[in-house]
């Protein structure tokens, strides 16, 4: 029986090719160990059977950004939990070949309130971050807001803006209603508690609140606790 090896050495003496990029090949999920996929170099094997699947790239893998139908009563550390192969949207378009890594190390540059559903951004790109937080004023967010009660014209146009949290005047924004029972918020650097608040005060009850939007990027057909990656070509 041979000595255990490095799966990369393994697979670098196999195919041939150089010890990065048989690296690569395995860190890319494009090779698999007596049939089942390995994403880590550093596997000691012996005479297992080692193979490079089918159309197989030795590529960087890129950081990614996901997008999650967080369901409502799901709080910041429980959302991680909802991100699994099993709760991927069975209609992601995106072409990306799911690894291991893709689930790890996720931050949430934009939460949401537990209570609240709706889009969420999951990301290892620094860029997407640096872009929801340092351009968060300036990026349009869309909710629709379930109330009971009724309005007045002149207490959606105090919706729009007039209203004020925490003691400061709020920005104007677009509110208009979808149904008899259903609102649209469209607005700007929303705060945490802000919608609830300004519904209060002009004798809404809120019901439920779902972001739909965040930028030019939409929730779309997502299901609550299902996830997709962001295309290549969807920006924020």
């Amino acid at each position: 029986m041979s000595e255990p090896v490095r799966l990369s050495k393994r697979l670098a003496e196999l195919l041939p090719c150089s010890r990065r990029e048989a690296e690569l090949y395995i860190e890319g999920g494009w090779v698999t160990v007596d049939g089942e996929v390995v994403e880590e170099p550093q596997l000691k094997v012996q005479e297992q059977a080692v193979a490079l699947r089918p159309g197989a790239r030795a590529e960087s893998q890129p950081p990614i950004t996901l997008i999650l139908h967080k369901p409502a009563g799901h709080d910041a550390e429980q959302v991680s939990e909802l991100v699994e192969a099993a709760s991927r949207a069975p209609d992601d378009a995106s072409g990306v070949h799911l690894l291991k890594r893709h689930l790890q190390r996720l931050s949430v540059p934009l939460t949401l309130e537990t209570e609240a559903s709706g889009l969420l951004v999951l990301t290892q790109n620094w860029g997407v971050i640096r872009k929801l937080t340092d351009d968060f004023s300036k990026i349009e967010q869309e909710y629709i807001v379930d109330v009971a009660g009724t309005l007045t014209s002149e207490q959606l146009k105090q919706l729009q803006f007039g209203l004020t949290y925490r003691g400061r005047p709020l920005s104007p924004c677009k509110v208009s209603w979808q149904s008899e029972t259903r609102l649209r918020f469209a607005l700007k650097a929303p705060q945490p508690g802000q919608i609830a608040h300004v519904c209060s005060a002009v004798g809404l009850q809120v019901l439920n609140i779902r972001r739909i939007r965040i930028g030019r990027v939409a929730m779309a057909k997502l299901q609550p606790g299902q996830w997709r990656f962001l295309g290549a070509n969807e920006r924020f």
